[in-house]
C-alpha cells in the first residue's frame, strides 16, 4: 500500500518521494491516521477500506472548496487513491494545538467572513459525508424544503432503513418544513460538521479540516458548534463582529442541532436515540 501512496504523492508533487518513516497517529472514529516522511517532507495520510475511497474524494472536495474561499486555514490536499483493499487520502502536514483566547476570536472573524461567500441555492455540485453517513446536496431554491427533505427527511429514512424508526416520517418532516417556513437566509458556504474535533491551530493560525461542505444557512454551523461543549466565548465574540446573528437564532439552533442528533443516533445509537427523539418532542410544542 505505502509504495503505492509513495507513487501517487511523487506523481502529485512532481518530486520522488518514497516514505521511509511511517508513524500511526490519532485520527478520526472511522479510519486510521498516519504522518509519513521520507526525512525532507512529511505527510498526513488517512486509510480506511477501499470502498471509502469515494467518501474521501468528497473530503478532498470539499477542503479545495474551502481553500478557493480564502479566508480560513484549510490542508493542502495532495492527492487521494484506492488500492485493491484500501483508500486514502494525503494532505499536507500540519503541526497542529490548541489556541488561545485571541487565536478562537480569529476563528470566529475568518469563518464570518467564510460565510460571505454565498450561492443563489441551497446544497452544492456534490454530494457528500457527515461521518460516514452519505449527505444529499441536491440543489433547491426553498431553504425550509431543502433543509426538511435533504436533512431531516433523509436522515430519518436511513435511520428506519436500519432498524431505528420512532416518529413517523412523513409528519416529522412536515413538521422541520413548518418551522423554516418562508425562512429564506443567505446560501453560505458552510464547513458542514462544525465542532471541537475538526478545529485546531497551527502557529496561532485557526485551521478547519474534515468538512461535510454545501451552501445554506450559517446558523446551522453555529448551532454545531454549540451541540457538544460551545467553543471559547472569544469566538462568538469574533464571529459577531463581522456578522451578528439574527435574534431568532436561538429559536431555530434545536432545528439544526436535530440533524447532528439523528447522524449520531444512526452512527451509534444508544442515547443519542432518546436526545434525538426528545429533541423532536420539544420542537412539537413551537
Amino acid at each position: 500500500m505505502w509504495h503505492f501512496i509513495s507513487d501517487n504523492i511523487s506523481h502529485a508533487i512532481q518530486q520522488d518521494f518514497i516514505c521511509d518513516d511511517i508513524r500511526e497517529v490519532s485520527g478520526g472514529d472511522s479510519h486510521r491516521a498516519y504522518k509519513i516522511s521520507d526525512g525532507r517532507r512529511r505527510f498526513f495520510v488517512k486509510v480506511d477500506v477501499a470502498p471509502q475511497k469515494e467518501s474521501f474524494d468528497a473530503e478532498a472536495h470539499g477542503l479545495s472548496l474551502l481553500h478557493e474561499a480564502a479566508h480560513v486555514r484549510i490542508p493542502k490536499v495532495i492527492c487521494t487513491g484506492s488500492t485493491q483493499e484500501h483508500a486514502y487520502i494525503v494532505l499536507e502536514h500540519l503541526t497542529l494545538g490548541d489556541g488561545e483566547s485571541t487565536d478562537w476570536r480569529e476563528m470566529g472573524r475568518q469563518l464570518a467572513k467564510l460565510h460571505l461567500h454565498t450561492e443563489s441555492q441551497y446544497g452544492c455540485h456534490f454530494n457528500n459525508f457527515i461521518g460516514r453517513t452519505r449527505q444529499i446536496n441536491q440543489w433547491d431554491t426553498d431553504w425550509a424544503s431543502f433543509y426538511s427533505e435533504h436533512r431531516i427527511g433523509t436522515m430519518l429514512r436511513m435511520m428506519a432503513t436500519n432498524g431505528i424508526r420512532f416518529v413517523n416520517i412523513d409528519s416529522a418532516t412536515q413538521q422541520i418544513y413548518n418551522l423554516l417556513k418562508g425562512y429564506q437566509p443567505e446560501a453560505s458556504l458552510l464547513h458542514g460538521d462544525l465542532w471541537r474535533g475538526n478545529v485546531a491551530f497551527f502557529k496561532h493560525t485557526p485551521v478547519l479540516f474534515d468538512p461535510a461542505c454545501y451552501y445554506g444557512d450559517r446558523e446551522t454551523d453555529m448551532a454545531m458548534t454549540e451541540l457538544f461543549g460551545p467553543f471559547p466565548a472569544a469566538f462568538y465574540e469574533g464571529y459577531r463582529e463581522v456578522w451578528p446573528l439574527s435574534d431568532c437564532y436561538q429559536q431555530r439552533r434545536p432545528v439544526y442541532q436535530l440533524y447532528h442528533l439523528l447522524n449520531h443516533a444512526l452512527m451509534f445509537g444508544g442515547a443519542y436515540v432518546t436526545t434525538a427523539q426528545e429533541t423532536l418532542k420539544q420542537l412539537q410544542k413551537h
